[in-house]
């Protein structure tokens, strides 16, 4: 996984708007069936050859809402990621 969505999430949109690749999707396509926005694992890079950080967490209201995921073989995962289940941004 790259990095992962929380139930704290209020479906504001601000995370969909600034993914570069088209890895979240809204709560009425999460396949989940949780009425939270979802994150596409085999598509998202982290912004890695993007940005610095992130871009969804950067854009996020809610805090800690985005939180790292698994960094497992064959993903693109940030050098500079913290650990699973920590927030992507600390306020």
């Amino acid at each position: 996984m790259a990095v992962t969505i929380t139930d704290t999430c209020i479906n504001c949109g601000a995370c969909i708007d600034e993914c570069p690749v088209e890895a979240i999707v809204d709560d009425e396509d999460n396949p989940t069936g949780e009425e939270i926005y979802y994150v596409y694992s085999d598509k998202c890079v982290e912004c890695v050859s993007y940005h610095d950080t992130p871009a969804c967490a950067e854009a996020c209201p809610t805090e800690g809402c985005i939180v790292w995921g698994a960094c497992d073989d064959g993903m693109t995962c940030s050098t500079d990621r913290g650990t699973q289940g920590e927030p992507v941004i600390e306020d």
